[in-house]
């Protein structure tokens, strides 16, 4: 068995271009099964679409205990339109730091966690054990991950966990919790006429300006999460008409909504309906929810008590307005405590000449080990 260094493992990702569109993550997840299975995982790919896999594999597990879970994208976001001083899917190394696109975004944080899976095969096999779920598609939807959540025989080959990670950039400071995603799309329709003669036509544009402007000001009746605050809404588009000389019959715009743990997205749905009025009607985008676990619980303080180990400082309770995979997950495999924690630097995600630290990947691993191994002996 060859075990690959993290930040090797990383940058072999690093050059298996998975932009999505249009994704095919398929080859990178062949890549991870040949050396997972190498190691002594079970395997198994999942295919929401051509080319559009992900990867489970697990090792181990006792009869009625439950396995520690890890979970990562191998999706990544276009380069964007800016130049980039370092070839995206090179993987070079300057200065400490691991260039490329997903470097933080979060094949660094996939790559910490099948070496420390890796390393602890052998005692995880004949322990709890572990799972891995690694996923396509995170990044324009979690549709990999909600499609893994709808096939029993694949949540069953998963096992029930007693503890997550979600691996996405944290630069290995865990982080409890993260809004939900509630993502509707606004229609209005009207009349079209020539744009000499608006008086002939109704303006669907209109409908939308004004449901717009009643969202401004749009106030939430939940209580605020106290870490996480109150939800959020932006309008993020609006559109409508073909040309300038004619009425738009039709008009659009889409609503961006975070919400926190517990916040009900149907009865946020009936307060906008209200708020809207009836010449305007709701789609969904997205709706994913999504969670909290309490500091104090105690694979929690056992987390923290790590990072602390690897960071020097014991961590604050923190959380985070993004989504991710544990939205779809979290649930379905048993609803564990959950944590985001990963070696990737946050605020590099999605950015120009993205970058990871190499040392954070390799001080991710360690501390993936050990929560790993503290895992096995319960």
């Amino acid at each position: 068995m060859t075990i690959l260094d993290p930040i090797q493992l990383t940058q072999d990702l690093i050059r298996f271009n998975t932009i999505n569109p249009p994704g095919n993550e398929d080859e990178l997840c062949d890549f991870l099964a040949q050396l997972l299975e190498g190691a002594g995982f079970e395997c198994m790919k999942v295919d929401f679409a051509p080319r559009r896999t992900s990867l489970v594999a697990r090792i181990g597990g006792r009869p009625n205990k439950t396995n520690i879970c890890f979970t990562g994208h191998v999706d990544v976001v276009p380069l964007g339109s800016r130049e980039w001083t370092h070839p995206p899917f090179a993987g070079e190394i300057h200065d400490g730091k691991l260039f490329g696109r997903g470097s933080s975004d979060m094949k660094s944080g996939v790559a910490a966690f099948v070496v420390a899976a890796m390393r602890t095969a052998e005692i995880a096999k004949q322990g709890n054990g572990i799972s891995l779920i690694i996923t396509a598609g995170e990044e324009t939807g979690c549709e990999g991950a909600f499609y893994i959540a709808a096939q029993k025989r694949v949540l069953d080959f998963i096992g029930k966990a007693g503890c997550f990670v979600v691996a996405e950039p944290t630069a290995n400071e865990p982080l409890i919790g993260h809004k939900g995603a509630y993502w509707l799309r606004a229609k209005a329709e009207g009349v079209t006429a020539h744009g000499s003669m608006p008086e002939r036509g109704d303006n669907a544009f209109y409908k939308i300006a004004k449901g717009a402007l009643a969202l401004e000001h749009f106030q939430f009746d939940n209580p605020p999460h106290p870490l996480m605050g109150q939800a959020t809404l932006n309008v993020g588009t609006a559109k409508a008409g073909l040309n300038i000389n004619s009425v738009p019959d039709a008009a659009e715009m889409t609503l961006d909504i975070r919400t926190i743990p517990g916040q009900s997205h149907q009865h946020i749905y009936g307060c906008l309906c209200k708020a809207l009025g009836g010449h305007i009607k709701l789609e969904t985008i997205i709706d994913v929810e999504g969670f909290f676990t309490p500091s104090s619980d105690p694979w929690i303080q056992n987390v923290y008590s790590r990072c602390n180990e690897i960071n020097g400082e014991f961590p604050v309770e923190k959380t985070v307005s993004y989504f991710s995979d544990a939205s779809a997950l979290k649930e379905v495999i048993g609803d564990p405590p959950t944590v985001v924690l990963g070696p990737g630097q946050p605020e590099m995600a999605h950015q120009t000449d993205e970058f990871c630290y190499t040392e954070k990947i390799t001080q991710a691993t360690t501390l993936f080990e050990r929560l790993i191994m503290d895992w096995q002996a319960k």
